[in-house]
């Protein structure tokens, strides 16, 4: 009797234990965003099972049954651009074929412009080049003098004009040409560039690095440093670099060890911070206020119409402050990753313009004034990367390329410039400006009946669909052939530089309009289906049986 009352003590002892546990693991769960990007080892047992293939000739260009008379017309319409681009683009398109045996990064972009199963034939009967000769103003020139409106924005870097970097680079090197590329002792604009930084950030000290990659890398090191817990948190769809813990899912040939990819925005993400012991950080890229909870909008993944942008700046600023006081509650490092945004919302960042300090800022791409950088701003007590009373316990860092003299003297340039009136009322009314903008066209393709619409994040815009359709990747090629330098993620990023004139920007709305006119008429949006769900689901079927 007594050794049966035993044994269901300990029995209620392990159960009163294991509850707890078992409550914190079932709320994590449920915290996690319920796509396969929350769930890194499904993702990747998933991407290993996606079966390759490639449409033929006919499936091309019926993948919606579209009627004969709507096929005929895309066929005629590939055949036009293929042959304009041919003649066209004659000379930058034979560099990049030339290039591309040899460059891998030229095979990747060109393989991932598009959904894979459209992809091979696309690649062989629309050839798309890679190179550009010189920028001027708002504009790019490529090898074959043919003149493109801007909107790559250089992956964010392109802030101000290209015009703009080429003097802080020019002026920058004039600075550094007397030390050259002496490295590990500094240049004197080193300590301008960080008395400056702090000023910016509000926060104590400064780490200069290669990359944004290696800036964020570097911050979040500190934070498990400092904290002494192991886990980073991230939010679906947030990108923070192609290092393994900040990419979760397919992309990352290793497991991310310890990562939370959790719901933007969700309260169950907050009930997670508040009890979980693990948690070092929580990482942020204020980018995502254009589109929470989902992936960077490249048109490689325009199975259908589904993809959807809008910012709502009050709701994005309130997220950010309850997010700023579970941290600070909980001592977990709030890591601000500017890198990509860096000052096109304000001068001093989204610190600024959402009124929220973090712990850590990471900068890159503009601050650069055109060079390639990375930085951290952090308050003292993290930035430290040694403890006194243990020599042997400390947080490594370093790069044999930081605080380059060069780097350092665009940066100084750009730093200054962002000080004087010419820079500063480039911000006055901003988001009037861009918000306005945004609403001219959409406008506009709604006045011409095209099932195109444009939402933004002041400077920087995303292009999504309001019919169900499996061809909408095709207006990538038609903006283009009008005039039109996009990414290579295409109609994902539309990036526009701060000086954009407003004459210029309305020959980008006409071309934009008249782009998708084109496509319209070449026939690629005559077949919708009844929904993006039927889309979806008739793609997956098709997956399943070319695993049969």
């Amino acid at each position: 009797m007594n050794e049966t009352f035993a044994l269901s003590a300990l029995a209620v002892a392990a159960l009163a234990a294991t509850l707890p546990l078992a409550k914190r693991r079932l709320e994590l769960s449920i915290a996690k965003h319920p796509s396969l990007t929350g769930h890194a080892r499904m993702a990747q047992r998933v991407a290993a099972l996606l079966p390759g293939y490639a449409y033929d000739a006919v499936r091309f260009f019926n993948a919606d049954r579209a009627p004969a008379e709507a096929v005929s017309r895309r066929r005629a319409g590939l055949a036009r651009l293929s042959a304009l681009y041919a003649q066209r683009y004659a000379r930058s398109l034979a560099l990049t074929a030339e290039t591309a045996e040899g460059l891998s990064d030229l095979q990747f972009t060109g393989a991932y412009r598009v959904p894979f199963q459209f992809s091979p034939y696309l690649r062989q009967h629309l050839k798309v080049p890679s190179f550009v000769r010189e920028s001027a103003g708002v504009t790019l020139t490529d090898l074959d003098g043919n003149v493109f409106y801007d909107l790559t924005g250089s992956y964010g870097v392109n802030l101000f004009g290209a015009d703009f970097y080429k003097q802080c680079i020019a002026e920058g090197s004039a600075r550094a040409q007397a030390l050259g590329p002496v490295l590990g002792s500094y240049h004197p604009c080193v300590a301008d560039n960080v008395a400056r930084l702090r000023e910016i950030s509000g926060l104590d000290e400064v780490s200069f690095h290669m990359s944004g990659t290696e800036a964020v890398m570097q911050a979040v090191r500190l934070a498990r440093y400092h904290t002494r817990r192991t886990h980073l948190v991230r939010f679906c769809g947030a990108y923070h670099g192609w290092w393994e813990d900040v990419q979760p899912g397919p992309g990352n040939p290793v497991k991310p060890r310890d990562t939370y990819t959790l719901k933007e925005m969700d309260r169950d993400t907050l009930r997670v911070l508040r009890t979980r012991r693990d948690i070092a950080c929580v990482l942020v890229n204020p980018l995502q206020a254009l589109h929470p909870n989902k992936g960077a909008p490249g048109d490689s993944s325009l199975v259908d119409s589904g993809r959807r942008a809008h910012f709502d700046r009050a709701a994005y600023t309130a997220w950010l402050h309850e997010l700023r006081e579970v941290c600070s509650e909980r001592g977990i490092v709030l890591i601000f990753d500017e890198v990509f945004l860096g000052f096109r919302l304000a001068p001093g960042g989204a610190q600024d313009y959402f009124g929220v300090r973090a712990d850590l800022v990471t900068y890159g791409k503009t601050l650069g004034g055109g060079l390639p950088v990375g930085v951290v701003c952090g308050r003292r007590a993290l930035m430290k990367r040694f403890r006194e009373d243990r020599p042997a316990d400390i947080c490594f860092a370093r790069g044999t390329f930081n605080a380059h003299p060069y780097v350092m003297g665009a940066m100084q340039v750009f730093l200054e410039r962002l000080e004087t009136p010419e820079v500063q009322a480039l911000y006055e009314g901003l988001d009037e400006r861009w918000n306005a903008r945004a609403e001219k066209l959409n406008r506009r393709l709604q006045d011409a009946d095209l099932p195109v619409q444009v939402a933004n994040l002041s400077s920087v815009w995303t292009v999504f669909y309001t019919r169900p359709a499996r061809y909408n990747w095709m207006l990538q090629f038609y903006l283009r052939a009008h005039g039109l330098a996009l990414s290579w993620v295409g109609t994902g990023r539309l990036i526009f530089s701060a000086n954009f004139p407003q004459a210029d920007f309305d020959e980008v709305c006409r071309r934009f309009v008249a782009a998708a006119r084109a496509m319209q008429g070449d026939g690629w949006w005559d077949a919708p289906a009844p929904n993006n769900g039927a889309i979806r689901r008739g793609v997956l079927l098709e997956m399943l049986r070319q695993r049969l």
